[in-house]
């Protein structure tokens, strides 16, 4: 059975990938390699023993698209990462960010209504709520005004599919509003390797470790929290990629119980920035280099997910500790670092 994976060789894409692949599925990777390499291929394959197949392109070329179609009839699903994702980026650059996360999903969408079934998970984002009025956030929280553009693009993202699935009822769709992913596969044969300057906190974080930033900057220490940082549901990745084996798997059976559902994934509990810094170093035995900097526009205050759902319907169920997830990402720069 084969599933795409758009934004496969990504950080969540390629463990997505391995799950699936682990579960039996051919999987085809579909990546303009902007933010990843083909490198991974490789991992995956060290992982699972088998390489999926590779369709280099971008998504954001419509008769790309169409072409991939018709070259691959027989697709049974689609799982959607490929975006920008960083929130500092998209304020500065906001026009970026609307062409590259929506003209994309709007192309796959046009191809899979053509479909006689189709079938769809969408990674989307706890951005959606904004700054939530209650903690812990669960999927009946009222979408609130995006602090940013990338998160605008989940919030728009999830009206079309939803506007799509409306009058497409062979359009069988999830969206699946994560957390904040962390960690490496327990194998460091892949994990987060951005190119350039990390956006996000852990592999900025493994990399001031390594020396190769000289610090680290912490946004903000004067946040109505109890150490003043930021609050966030850190999730592993590699508890995150089952969640989507297990949501594709729910629409394959027909076990939804809508054309279009919607579940947070995360582990339920929030850790602040100086949280994850403590475990890192409590993980690593590494002393971190970091400074208090001004606050970062486009950052809420808290944000952490009420799993209920997910737990319940889904059967899905985070396993690792934020620990874990520290130390498997220690581990994997320090791979990485060593291989180069």
């Amino acid at each position: 059975m084969q599933i795409a994976v758009t934004g496969g060789l990504g950080f969540i894409g390629s463990h997505t990938t391995v799950e699936l692949q682990q579960a039996g599925y051919e999987v085809i990777i579909v990546d303009n390699c902007s933010n990843a390499s083909e490198s991974v291929l490789d991992g995956i394959e060290r992982i699972t023993g088998v390489r999926p197949h590779f369709e280099k392109f971008d998504l954001r070329n419509r008769d790309s698209v169409r072409t991939f179609f018709r070259q691959y009839p027989n697709l049974e699903g689609i799982i959607h990462f490929a975006a920008s994702k960083a929130v500092g980026e998209s304020v500065e650059n906001p026009l970026l960010y609307y062409e590259n996360n929506l003209s994309t999903l709007v192309y796959l969408l046009q191809e899979l209504t053509e479909k006689q079934r189709a079938h769809f998970i969408f990674s989307s984002s706890c951005t959606v709520y904004g700054q939530a009025e209650t903690m812990p956030i669960d999927e009946n929280a009222p979408v609130q005004p995006a602090e940013s553009p990338y998160g605008n693009t989940k919030q728009i993202g999830e009206e079309i599919i939803r506007d799509t699935c409306c009058v497409n009822p062979e359009l069988q769709a999830i969206s699946l509003r994560y957390f904040n992913p962390i960690g490496a596969h327990p194998s460091a044969h892949i994990g987060e390797l951005p190119i350039g300057v990390p956006q996000n906190l852990v592999p900025f974080i493994t990399q001031t470790a390594m020396g190769l930033r000289k610090e680290l900057s912490v946004f903000g220490d004067d946040y109505p929290t109890p150490d003043g940082t930021c609050i966030r549901d850190y999730i592993h990745v590699v508890d995150l990629a089952k969640a989507h084996l297990i949501a594709m798997e729910r629409l394959l059976n027909g076990k939804n119980a809508a054309n279009y559902e919607v579940f947070n994934v995360g582990t339920g509990t929030g850790s602040s920035v100086m949280e994850v810094i403590q475990s890192f170093e409590r993980v690593s035995g590494v002393p971190l280099n970091y400074k208090i900097v001004g606050r970062r526009p486009g950052d809420i205050i808290s944000a952490y997910a009420d799993t209920k759902k997910a737990n319940n319907v889904l059967g899905w169920h985070a396993q690792s500790t934020l620990d874990d997830a520290m130390r498997s990402a220690w581990e994997w720069e320090q791979k990485v670092r060593k291989e180069n």
